[in-house]
């Protein structure tokens, strides 16, 4: 005998409102499972770059020799763009330009510039976390209260109210919720765990960026003298 509640006949059974509400919500936990993943092994990239490329840079290779190595590579990762953002204004300032305060100038603007767009990079789909986080669980809770209406105008044309014959209606009601909950929660957590690992990253860019910067001032200095 099939059990008029299980999973599976809530959900063949279940009002069309209710049901388009249930299909939605499964759309944006496959969507939002997706991009975690996604998401994911991106930002486990980016700061594993960042490690690299860092331990690479004071390894012993000259600024000049890691340009002209860069130079060579068609596809840059996010902080080797910022070097060669930094290092080719340092090197197109210093053809036209012996102001030394300028070309400082010009290298922090010009790294400073692919930091934020590296960084928006970074926070790209956190939008959507933060917005599925935040409306999932009250639309799961607008199809409860669509069901629960339903329920209590089934009882309308029943001579005789039973607990068996509102269960149907108020656990299609109550699944509505959960599935709303199903959709935030990895979603919520999602954004925190990211955004957190994003702030990382880009203090790591941030530093790395004034520590180019440093190089300069003192290689300008040098010039000066």
């Amino acid at each position: 005998m099939t059990d008029p509640l299980s999973l599976y006949e809530l959900v063949a059974n279940a009002t069309w409102p209710v049901l388009s509400i249930l299909v939605g919500l499964l759309i944006a936990s496959l969507v939002s499972w997706t991009l975690i993943v996604q998401r994911w092994i991106a930002l486990k990239i980016a700061y594993r770059d960042l490690l690299y490329f860092e331990d690479y840079f004071w390894s012993g290779p000259t600024v000049d020799e890691i340009y002209r190595d860069l130079e060579e590579v068609d596809d840059l990762n996010a902080i080797e763009a910022i070097f060669m953002s930094g290092a080719g204004t340092y090197v197109r300032l210093n053809e036209t330009d012996n102001d030394s305060n300028t070309i400082i100038a010009g290298v922090q603007r010009a790294t400073r510039v692919a930091t934020v767009r590296e960084e928006g990079a970074l926070e790209k789909h956190l939008g959507f976390f933060a917005t599925l986080g935040s409306t999932a669980p009250y639309i799961g809770l607008f199809g409860t209260v669509i069901g629960i209406m339903n329920s209590f105008r089934s009882l309308a044309n029943m001579s005789q109210a039973t607990l068996a014959s509102v269960a149907p209606g108020i656990s299609e009601a109550l699944l509505a919720t959960a599935m709303g909950l199903f959709a935030a929660i990895p979603a919520v957590i999602a954004y925190n765990r990211f955004s957190a690992k994003v702030e990382i990253i880009t203090k790591g860019y941030e530093s790395f960026s004034d520590e180019l910067i440093s190089v300069f001032v003192r290689e300008s200095a040098r010039k000066d003298l």
